[in-house]
C-alpha cells in the first residue's frame, strides 16, 4: 500500500461541520459547572452561523435538554437548522482531544475523507474514566460510514497543529511524555505524524504553560494562521511563572524555517492577566482560539489584553469575523475554545 498517502488540512480549510461534546462531567468544574453549558450554547450558536455544527450527548435526555438549552436561548447567531445532535456517550467535553481526527486519503488517483483512529489515554492517564471518551472516532466513523484508520499511537488533537504544507507544531514536554508513547523515540513519533498526517517537518517547542493538566498542549502556546504565519504566546512579564518557558519557545520557533528554507513570521500574541480560581493559576491562553469558515472565536478573560488579541488575529482572516467569548469560567476546567472544538473538513 505504498502508493497511499495522508492529508489533514490546517484549520482554516473549508469545513463541513464543527464538532463538540456537550460537558456533563461536575468534576471537571468543581464547584463552578453551573455556568458552563451557558458558554458552550454562545460557542454553538456562533458556530452554526458558519457551519453545522454536530453535538455529542450521553442519552436521550440530554439530548432534550440541550435542544432546549440551544431553543431558548435567543442568540440571534443560532441557526437550529444547521445543529445535529448524537447519543455517542462521552466522559468528558474535550473533544479537541478525544473527537474525530479528519484527514484525506490519496490512493489511484481518489481522494476520500477517512477518521484517524488515534489512541486516547486522558493525558497520560489522569483521569482514569476514559474508554467513552477513546471510542468516540470509532463511533462517528460508523455513524458516518467514513474509513477508520489506526496508526497506532497516542495523540490528542491539542497537542499538534498544522499549516496545510508539511509542517506540524507541537512539544516536547507532551509527545516525548512517557505517559504518551513511552516505547517510541522522538524520530518513531515523527514518522508516525509524517506518514499519517502528510507531513514533512515537525516544529518541537519546549514546555507548556502553567495549569496546563495536559502537558503542554500546543493550542496553549503557538498556532499557524496562514502557510507561512505562527502567532505565539509570549510572557512579556519577567516575574511572571511563564515567562521563561514561553520566551524560551519564541526564540525556538524563530529560529525554524519553512521547506524552501525561509524564516516563518512569527507574530506575538499578549498573554492574558493571571486567572486564577480557588488560588490556582488557570491555563488561560489567547492561543486556544478556533478558526470556522465565518468566524473565529477567541476566549477572552475580563482583562485589558483582550481586545489586543482579538486586533491581532483579526488582521490574518480578513474575510471572517473574530469574536471574543468569556472563557474566564471554562477555563477552570483546564481548557478553552479549541479544547473543546474540532473541524470536520469538506472533501
Amino acid at each position: 500500500m505504498s502508493d497511499v498517502s495522508y492529508y489533514m488540512p490546517p484549520e482554516w480549510a473549508f469545513h463541513k461541520a464543527t464538532w463538540l461534546s456537550w460537558p456533563h462531567r461536575f468534576e471537571t468544574w468543581p464547584g463552578k459547572f453551573k455556568p458552563i453549558p451557558a458558554v458552550f450554547v454562545a460557542i454553538a450558536a456562533w458556530l452554526s452561523s458558519s457551519e453545522e455544527v454536530h453535538i455529542n450527548v450521553i442519552d436521550e435526555a440530554m439530548e432534550r435538554e440541550v435542544f432546549a438549552l440551544l431553543g431558548n436561548s435567543g442568540h440571534e447567531q443560532l441557526r437550529m437548522d444547521r445543529i445535529f445532535l448524537h447519543r455517542i456517550p462521552t466522559n468528558d467535553a474535550w473533544c479537541r482531544d478525544h473527537g474525530p481526527n479528519f484527514v484525506f486519503r490519496q490512493s489511484e488517483g481518489r481522494s476520500e475523507k477517512v477518521i484517524m483512529n488515534w489512541e486516547y489515554n486522558a493525558w497520560g492517564g489522569k483521569y482514569p474514566a476514559f474508554q467513552d471518551d477513546n471510542a468516540v472516532p470509532e463511533k462517528i466513523a460508523m455513524l458516518q460510514q467514513l474509513p477508520l484508520v489506526v496508526p497506532e499511537m497516542v495523540l490528542e488533537g491539542g497537542s499538534i497543529d498544522v499549516n496545510g504544507n508539511g509542517l506540524l507544531l507541537t512539544s516536547e514536554a507532551c509527545l516525548l511524555n512517557q505517559n504518551r508513547n513511552p516505547s517510541m523515540s522522538r524520530e518513531q513519533i515523527e514518522q508516525k505524524l509524517q506518514r499519517y498526517l502528510g507531513i514533512r517537518k515537525v516544529l518541537w517547542l519546549g514546555d507548556g504553560i502553567v495549569g496546563d493538566d495536559t502537558d503542554g498542549h500546543v493550542d496553549d502556546m503557538a498556532r499557524f494562521v496562514n502557510e507561512t504565519t505562527v502567532v505565539i504566546a509570549v510572557e512579556d512579564n519577567p516575574a511572571d511563572e511563564n515567562y521563561v518557558a514561553l520566551q524560551e519557545n519564541y526564540e525556538r520557533l524563530q529560529s525554524y524555517t519553512a521547506h524552501d528554507g525561509f524564516p516563518l513570521n512569527v507574530v506575538v500574541l499578549p498573554m492574558p492577566s493571571p486567572v486564577l480560581y480557588d488560588g490556582d493559576r488557570l491555563p488561560a491562553s489567547y492561543a486556544n482560539f478556533y478558526i470556522a469558515n465565518t468566524v473565529v472565536l477567541v476566549p477572552t478573560y475580563r482583562c485589558a489584553q483582550d481586545k489586543k488579541a482579538l486586533k491581532i488575529l483579526q488582521q490574518f482572516f480578513p474575510d471572517r469575523k473574530v469574536v471574543g467569548i468569556d472563557c474566564t469560567d471554562l477555563v477552570w476546567g483546564l481548557g478553552s475554545i479549541h479544547c473543546v472544538t474540532h473541524e470536520e473538513p469538506a472533501l
